[in-house]
């Protein structure tokens, strides 16, 4: 419900999670010095290992996370160590709550197919990395959005959008 400010911090979490692909704890770790609203829009996300990549926020998340940062004034200078995503205490939001944010949503909708399906922070990132490869983004631009280290463990995606074809196909002709 983005008439609350709870609501519009959910969906400013959700929007933010999906558009980078993000790791929970990269997200939860997320601090105001991280984003960038300048074109181009980015997010800078310390993953495995505390390596830093910095991936592309497109302008529909950058303008959701612009106009949250405004409300909750942290686009005011002082505020560069300060959690995006934070509780009603103003600490960081624990990989744990993003999980019970994305469970409280899924819980409310109306479709029958997304109220059982199995959703998580992971399933966000795989869903990001999917689109993208379906959208004909390179292997090696995805595996760097989602900080892989091997590109091999980026080919799941090509993998599994294969055998997806496979099974459409199959359907088709069966």
């Amino acid at each position: 419900d983005r008439s609350t400010r709870r609501g519009r911090r959910d969906a400013t979490l959700l929007a933010t999670l999906y558009d980078t692909a993000a790791r929970v704890q990269e997200l939860a770790d997320l601090t105001v010095r991280d984003i960038r609203l300048e074109r181009p829009a980015m997010a800078a996300l310390t993953g495995k290992g505390r390596k830093t990549r910095h991936v592309p926020l497109m302008g529909n998340a950058a303008a959701i996370l612009a106009a949250y940062l405004a409300e909750h004034r942290l686009d005011k200078p002082g505020h560069d160590d300060h959690p995006v995503f934070f509780n009603q205490h103003g600490a960081k939001l624990s990989r744990g709550g993003i999980a019970w944010i994305i469970r409280k949503y899924q819980a409310r909708t109306a479709d029958p197919q997304l109220a059982k399906a199995d959703v998580s922070p992971r399933t966000l990132r795989h869903s990001k990395a999917m689109h993208l490869y379906e959208a004909g983004v390179p292997l090696p631009y995805i595996r760097d959005i989602l900080g892989h280290v091997e590109l091999s463990t980026t080919e799941i995606y090509a993998r599994a959008s294969t055998e997806a074809k496979r099974k459409a196909l199959e359907a088709v002709y069966d």
